[in-house]
């Protein structure tokens, strides 16, 4: 999907448990829910 906008130099890191202490965090960790820091560039 970002390279389809344009990006490139796309890079993902590693899953992050982002639900550590919510209150849906029970439901985050039974779906397997993980945030991901996405870093590209749009050329000019």
């Amino acid at each position: 999907m970002l390279s389809d906008a344009g990006f490139v130099d796309i890079e993902i890191g590693p899953g992050v448990d982002t639900f550590g202490g919510a209150s849906g965090e029970t439901n985050a960790r039974e779906f397997g829910v993980l945030g991901y820091a996405f870093l590209a560039r749009k050329p000019l």
